[in-house]
């Protein structure tokens, strides 16, 4: 899978307010402009997703970012429709999934699954039949890796993840792979556990992933 993705990216007129804590224990996170002035320049135009440049023709636009900790759920944009959300309230924690045609950019379906308390078996039912060229992205929420097994790590592993096999416990991980890609997919963050480097009391930060997703040419 070849595509252009911006990690974790605002325009320079932007900054990432990730260190304020809210009252629930959470974190903040906003995109917030520079300081106010009568002679302020205009906020640069946003393009699908909030993208700071559109993407090539046949090519689809998306923005993700993972739960942060356990306060504040995932978010998946593509094409400037939010697939999952809190909003949308169809969001939880444990893995967030949004399957895509890969062809037309169409929603096929959108679950969440819990991976401290969950049946992992519902999981492999929704991964395991994939048509060829269906886009899967993928968004923690909390924790991701309890209750995966080896053939789930196989699976995602299949779709293009580097760090399925090695995803744990409250890490955060955002990927984007799709059935029958032949090499890595470029659409992956990951960040672990450490009590060390965590951003948040017991989670890592939380991740934002965007990009451009070349259209399938063809789909089964």
């Amino acid at each position: 899978m070849v595509g252009r993705t911006n990690e974790r990216r605002v325009p320079k007129q932007y900054t990432c307010q990730r260190s304020q804590t809210n009252p629930a224990g959470g974190v903040d996170m906003r995109l917030a402009g520079p300081e106010s002035s009568v002679t302020a320049e205009p906020r640069a135009r946003k393009y699908k997703c909030g993208l700071p440049q559109p993407c090539p023709e046949e090519h689809l636009a998306f923005r993700m970012v993972s739960g942060a900790a356990n306060v504040i759920g995932p978010k998946i944009c593509l094409e400037d429709k939010m697939l999952m959300s809190s909003v949308k309230d169809n969001v939880g924690r444990g893995l967030n999934i949004a399957l895509v045609n890969g062809v037309s950019g169409e929603l096929i379906e959108a679950r969440a699954f819990d991976m401290w308390a969950g049946d992992v078996n519902d999981l492999l039912k929704f991964i395991r039949p994939l048509h060829e060229g269906t886009l899967v992205f993928v968004a923690s929420y909390d924790d991701p890796a309890t209750k995966m097994n080896e053939e789930t790590r196989k699976l995602f592993s299949e779709l293009g993840s580097r760090t399925a096999k090695e995803l744990a416990f409250r890490d955060s991980w955002v990927f984007v792979g799709a059935k029958g890609v032949q090499n890595k997919s470029p659409f992956e963050q990951h960040v672990k556990n450490s009590k060390h480097t965590n951003k948040y009391e017991g989670w890592p930060e939380a991740l934002e992933m965007e990009g451009c997703i070349p259209r399938r040419s063809t789909a089964s």
